[in-house]
This record gives structure tokens, C-alpha cells and sequence, in this order.
């Protein structure tokens, strides 16, 4: 998986928006303006994602594959780096990708919330 196709992924996902959000080497994608990745543009090697997962889902994906780690600017507990050349198949990285999607969506107002059931 590249970064076009989890670019392509995300905003395929309803509500999705993206932004610049600190500088020029990342993107960030946001539903009901509530961040779910971080995607990484500045040609780092291998190129990668931060997503959010709730501490127990986390600690799966962290102890699954080898090429997951804590986000280091992310609150750890909830934030993992994914490397998209890592041993993760294109549908795994887009079902973690939609797991943080759906976090944020589950921590929203249940009136707001309601429209992504």
C-alpha cells in the first residue's frame, strides 16, 4: 500500500476531510473535525501512518506486527505508527485505518453519531 491509496482510502470514508496540519510533510485526516491519521508525506523510508486504536486493540496491533509502534508524538496509549512496506497487507493497514475511523466516530455525540450507524 502507498501513500495514494490510503490517501484515496480515507477519503473514501464519509465525512472525511483532510489538511496540512503543522507543516508541509504530513496530512491529516479528520471526521466532524476529530483527527483519525496522521499520514505521513515526507518521503521517510518506509513511509507510514498513525492511527488511533483504543489501548486494548492497540496492544494487539503492537504484539501482531513487527512494523507497529507507539506514535512518539501522539498520546502512546492510543497512537500507533504503521508502516505501509511492513509485513501488513494493503486490507490489513485499511481495516486499522478504519478502526481509528470508527473510534473517533464512537467518542462522538450520540445525535452526531447516530448518521454513521
Amino acid at each position: 500500500m502507498n501513500v495514494e491509496d490510503v490517501r484515496f482510502f480515507c477519503l473514501s470514508l464519509k465525512n472525511t476531510t483532510e489538511s496540512f496540519p503543522f507543516d508541509d510533510v504530513s496530512l491529516v485526516f479528520k471526521v466532524e473535525n476529530k483527527m483519525y491519521l496522521l499520514l505521513s508525506l515526507d518521503n521517510s523510508d518506509p513511509p507510514s501512518v498513525a492511527v488511533k486504536c483504543d489501548p486494548e486493540q492497540a496492544e494487539i496491533l503492537r504484539k501482531r506486527y513487527a512494523a507497529v509502534e507507539p506514535a512518539y508524538h501522539f498520546n502512546k496509549k492510543h497512537w500507533n505508527t504503521i508502516y505501509l512496506e511492513s509485513d501488513m497487507t494493503g486490507d490489513e493497514i485499511k481495516q486499522w485505518i478504519a478502526h481509528s475511523y470508527r473510534e473517533v466516530i464512537r467518542k462522538l455525540p450520540r445525535k452526531i453519531r447516530e448518521q454513521y450507524d
